[in-house]
């Protein structure tokens, strides 16, 4: 039986939470200028954002996203642009967001949606990153960057591990893209396309146990 027909097993699960943990940066929100929703298969990033705009933090939201394999079905007219009906129809007036319709990945999210908002004058000093939980660390590593004289805050849906399992209802495919979002998070500044980030080494060992049992259809070639 492959690894995709098997269910994910305990201590499987505990290294995945703990990698889950990691990715996840737990900054104390306070308002800034601006927010970025960083398209994905995950539309908690729009609802999230919507309420986080609701609650005050920022006056201005961009959505950036295009299309990646694995959004192209859910969201047929691009990322960005439903995550932005979404967020209208939870209550976001249409006016406050702007739209970054063709970045295929997060670099590009960042300078995309940086010249939208230099397109219409605006130049944040503070802004808020808002993405899948997991994906927390690698958006910011990547932001500070490629824009490193903005301070950056990251925000996700408040989801325990457990939870975001059952909302996504592929077990494998979530300890998949954990393992290949730190993979970029090791990797990526090598490239220079990210800053350094520390990794635990209970964490790295976590990452390496996964990888040898077949949790590998995010990984980049290296």
């Amino acid at each position: 039986m492959s690894i995709d027909q098997q269910a994910i097993t305990e201590d499987q699960w505990r290294q995945a939470e703990l990698i889950w943990n990691y990715h996840q940066m737990r900054h104390e929100l306070r308002p800034v200028d601006v927010a970025i929703g960083l398209g994905s298969h995950d539309l908690g990033v729009a609802a999230h954002s919507a309420a986080l705009y609701r609650s005050g933090l920022f006056p201005t939201l961009v959505f950036t996203g295009g299309n990646s394999p694995t959004t192209a079905m859910v969201f047929p007219r691009g990322e960005a642009v439903h995550f932005r009906e979404h967020a209208i129809a939870l209550g976001v007036p249409a006016e406050t967001i702007l739209l970054e319709p063709d970045a295929t990945n997060t670099g590009q999210n960042i300078t995309l949606a940086r010249e939208v908002l230099s397109a219409t004058g605006i130049h944040p000093t503070t802004l808020l990153l808002i993405s899948k939980p997991y994906m927390e660390r690698r958006s910011f590593a990547t932001a500070r960057k490629l824009w490193p004289d903005v301070e950056f805050l990251c925000a996700s849906e408040p989801l325990e591990f457990d939870d975001y399992l059952k909302s996504i209802g592929d077990e494998k495919l979530v300890v998949d893209m954990l393992v290949g979002d730190l993979q970029r998070v090791i990797e990526y500044p090598k490239l220079g396309f990210a800053i350094e980030q520390e990794v635990p080494e209970d964490v790295h060992a976590a990452y390496e146990s996964l990888i040898r049992v077949g949790f590998t259809s995010r990984l980049i070639a290296s």
